[in-house]
């Protein structure tokens, strides 16, 4: 026998003596990206550092709640995958609504300039970037890419006579009821409309997850991936969603003065902040709904961008307006008359736009126009 022996290696050295190797300790993720682990206990961290005294400051609390929302909205996502409609859509509308009604409550608190009017601005501005801004992109890119895409009409003909409904009765009528002066419900008529946004709402999502699904489903497109989802995975992306949430809100009250602050320091208008606000909540969703729009599914581009709008005047509206009147709070919710055509112009041009079945870049630059007059007249009033 050779004296050359290779010595043996100590992980042979374990097998042999019936023990499985050591592996080296690793970062518990279970199974989901570390970034969104990572980032809510940063946030948390943030958290201590209190009001930002810097501009310097400010913006890197910003970036970390940006990034904490987006967080959040992961692990949402991956609990709906695992439970499936119509629960699915609903932890991903409770998240997006905790966190857009943190944001507006806390800068109602603040009282600054235009908190009153705060929740209309944002709920507005979410029906402009959804209907405009989210589907006139995907059906530009769309359409540029694809030249024509193929949606089931019914389902967004739904949703639309859904959104008309609410975006009026929340958004205009408050400027032709008389028992409050100005654009203001009274908390009777506030209670009213809350609970109409809620029985809208509910219809909607029973409609789109149980009794019509397919109505909101293209062919092409279904596919039934919710199953894949460990069960671990989606108990760890509970626990993370609490923690994500808990950190939004805190850091969302901590920012809210230098978001007020920075917007007036460049002369912007009030309603700036709620544009800001929306932006913040809206995008990953927008991030979504562009992604399947290059990828020929602009049925699912559709679904997120008029399911966002109606979770945000329906559930997002109802909870701001049990929080004003718990805490004695002013919600001015009335639009202007400039803001009532652009509501207008919207619903009546996607009625028009989404009643084909098929889409073209004509379409999304129609709704892009209308949405980059939406911002300039909103910064040059």
């Amino acid at each position: 026998m050779s004296d050359q022996t290779p010595a043996a290696h100590p992980s042979h050295l374990a097998q042999i003596g019936g023990q499985k190797p050591v592996k080296p300790a690793t970062f518990p993720c279970f199974a989901l990206a570390p970034w969104a682990i990572v980032v809510p206990f940063l946030a948390l961290a943030a958290i201590a550092l209190g009001k930002p005294a810097s501009i310097a400051m400010a913006v890197l609390i910003a970036v970390v709640l940006g990034a904490a929302i987006m967080a959040a909205v992961y692990h949402a996502e991956v609990i709906a995958h695992r439970v499936g409609e119509p629960f699915g859509t609903l932890i991903l509308a409770f998240a997006v609504t905790v966190i857009e009604t943190s944001l507006i409550v806390s800068i109602m608190l603040s009282e600054g300039v235009g908190a009153q009017a705060l929740a209309r601005d944002t709920v507005f501005a979410a029906v402009m970037i959804t209907i405009n801004g989210i589907v006139g992109v995907c059906l530009l890119l769309g359409g540029g890419r694809h030249h024509e895409q193929g949606y089931t009409q019914s389902g967004v003909n739904h949703g639309l006579a859904i959104l008309a409904t609410l975006s009026v009765l929340t958004l205009v009528m408050p400027n032709f009821t008389t028992s409050e002066m100005g654009p203001f419900y009274n908390d009777k008529q506030l209670i009213f409309v809350a609970v109409d946004a809620l029985m809208l709402y509910g219809t909607f999502v029973v409609a789109q997850t149980i009794r019509h699904r397919d109505h909101f489903l293209y062919p092409e497109e279904a596919d039934g991936t919710h199953d894949t989802v460990p069960p671990a995975k989606a108990v760890a992306a509970g626990v993370m969603l609490v923690v994500a949430l808990v950190a939004v809100v805190l850091l969302a009250k901590a920012l809210s003065p230098s978001i007020e602050a920075g917007v007036a320091a460049i002369g912007a208008p009030p309603a700036t902040v709620g544009i800001i606000i929306a932006a913040l909540v809206l995008a990953p969703e927008s991030l979504a709904a562009l992604s399947a729009a290059r990828a020929n599914r602009v049925q699912t581009s559709l679904n997120l961008a008029i399911g966002s709008a109606l979770a945000t005047i329906g559930l997002t509206i109802p909870a701001v307006a049990i929080a004003s009147m718990y805490m004695g709070l002013d919600l001015e919710l009335g639009l202007s008359f400039k803001s009532i055509a652009l509501l207008g112009l919207t619903l009546l041009v996607a009625t028009m736009t989404l009643s084909t079945g098929r889409t073209t870049l004509v379409q999304g630059m129609v709704h892009l126009v209308i949405f980059s007059t939406y911002l300039f007249t909103t910064l040059v009033p």
